[in-house]
């Protein structure tokens, strides 16, 4: 779909929030913008979660979000693929998912693909009271023996 060079095509940020709504004046507000999931336990549902990519560049280009299990073997959700312009050179494109079960903790994989090729990948750390405290007590052990 991508009729430019995709160098051209750069990702500027990607946020992970809760929601994104569109204000007067074309003003986007984000809510509930986070870089981990803690809870107390798993597994955990998101009842809404969304992606924003912030793209800069030139061309139409088609844009998928998917996230995968800590293996890497398995989507956790895979959104539709969706087609953005960058008419003034920038682009945000929001990927929306609803009701995303995180089964166990770990490091999860937020990948966006452009023209069904993967472009960028961010981790997404899922984390539980109970694996938290079996960190920090290995981080204690690991400074007790250094």
């Amino acid at each position: 779909m991508s009729t430019d060079n995709k160098t051209e095509l750069q990702l500027v940020y990607t946020l992970l929030c809760d929601d994104v709504r569109l204000e007067v004046g074309n003003k986007l507000s984000y809510m509930g913008v986070f870089q981990n999931i803690m809870v107390q336990q798993l597994p955990i549902s998101l009842i809404k979660f969304a992606v924003v990519n912030h793209w800069r560049g030139n061309g139409t280009h088609l844009s998928e979000v998917r996230i995968l299990t800590p293996d890497r073997l398995r989507p956790v959700v895979v959104s539709q693929p969706t087609g953005f312009e960058l008419p003034g050179g920038h682009a945000d494109n929001i990927s929306f998912f609803v009701n995303v079960t995180f089964p166990v903790a770990g490091q999860y994989w937020v990948q966006t693909l452009v023209d069904s090729t993967l472009f960028e990948e961010m981790p997404l750390m899922v984390i539980d009271s109970q694996t938290a405290q079996e960190q920090e007590a290995e981080e204690d052990i690991s400074e007790t023996v250094n």
